[in-house]
């Protein structure tokens, strides 16, 4: 019966959202489209480009030291899931944001088998690869490198 409290709060939060007038909606979402967007720039435009060609790297510094690797890790994954969920609320329809770009980010910040394939899969698409190419391009960073069997029309 713990989740009644969370379904509390977003009804809540729901009720004070339908309470707010018209402009501050319209403030409050363009807010977040800024901020959301500027950050999966920023993480798009810091990316290696050879991220998706690459395999892990064992030899970081911070995978030397446990606590600090666990901490490193639990940061790096809450971080993902947020992104992937960001992500998915922005690929609705009507919802501000580079949704598949926040997807792609969030899945290339967590850890779990698979990962990698299910990223490349991602890369296939001429929508997401073309915008991925532009927002390096314009902050002068090369594209992305991308394995060639996987390379995709357009």
């Amino acid at each position: 019966m713990q989740n009644w409290g969370v379904l509390e709060a977003y009804r809540l939060v729901a009720e004070a959202y339908g309470r707010l007038s018209f402009v501050t909606k319209a403030a409050l979402i363009g807010s977040v489209f800024l901020i959301t967007s500027g950050f999966g720039i920023a993480v798009v435009v810091l990316l290696p480009a050879d991220h998706f060609t690459r395999g892990p790297q064992p030899g970081i510094w911070w995978r030397r030291h446990q606590a600090i690797r666990w901490t490193v890790l639990v940061l790096k994954n809450a971080l993902g899931a947020v992104m992937f969920i960001l992500g998915i609320v922005m690929s609705l329809p009507l919802v501000p944001g580079p949704g598949l770009v926040f997807i792609l980010v969030g899945l290339s910040l967590l850890d779990f088998p698979g990962k990698r394939r299910l990223e490349r899969r991602l890369l296939v698409y001429p929508r997401v690869r073309r915008f991925l190419d532009r927002v390096r391009e314009r902050f002068g960073r090369p594209p992305l490198e991308i394995p060639p069997r996987l390379e995709g029309p357009g």
